[in-house]
């Protein structure tokens, strides 16, 4: 995917439970040349994963102080918690000339396109909502309570992913790498 073109962000999304964080390691473990943004959140980690690597866990008051002082390229509360992409990092990568691929919920994404009209959207969308809620179900890291929450936010992303530049099903992980990568050279061109 390596090219001398102008390199982007890409900033994927979809509805919890939809399979984004495999297809996006599968994609970068295929893609070398791509850095992987990690947000700030103040929800508590969950099992596996690291400081730094998955996300920066911080405290709500942390997370006020960077709202105030205008540290986020976007910020979002989902689900009770706050998630939020240091705009420092996500310009530093750029202008060190690396595609940059940020993975954050709808209502982030659309704050980054605001923000940053170049950035290149992309909706991760299940294959079915019983799919979806199956896979939910099947991590076994949520209430009952929490995974209805989820569950009705998913009609609110479906309508916020027509925003998006593009839509990729994850129907199998290996042919939505390869749409994402049909995308990225595409905008690339």
């Amino acid at each position: 995917m390596e090219n001398n073109s102008k390199k982007k962000l890409y900033v994927i999304s979809g509805s919890s439970g939809v399979g984004k964080g495999t297809v996006i390691n599968a994609f970068m473990n295929r893609n070398k040349d791509f850095v992987l943004s990690v947000s700030c959140t103040t929800r508590a980690p969950r099992d596996g994963e690291i400081e730094g690597v998955n996300y920066f866990f911080v405290t709500k008051e942390e997370f006020t102080k960077c709202i105030e002082n205008d540290k986020f390229l976007e910020w979002a509360e989902f689900a009770g918690n706050r998630y939020g992409t240091k705009r420092k990092y996500i310009e530093q990568w750029l202008n060190e000339g690396k595609n940059v691929l940020l993975e954050i919920e709808t209502n982030g994404a659309l704050q980054v396109k605001k923000k940053m009209p170049d950035a290149v959207l992309i909706f991760i969308a299940p294959p079915s909502l019983e799919i979806l809620e199956a896979r939910l179900r099947g991590r076994h890291t949520e209430d009952e309570a929490t995974i209805q929450k989820r569950l009705n936010e998913v009609k609110k992303e479906l309508e916020c992913a027509k925003k998006y530049d593009y839509i990729v099903t994850n129907d199998n992980v290996d042919d939505a790498v390869l749409r994402i990568e049909k995308i990225i050279a595409g905008e690339q061109e």
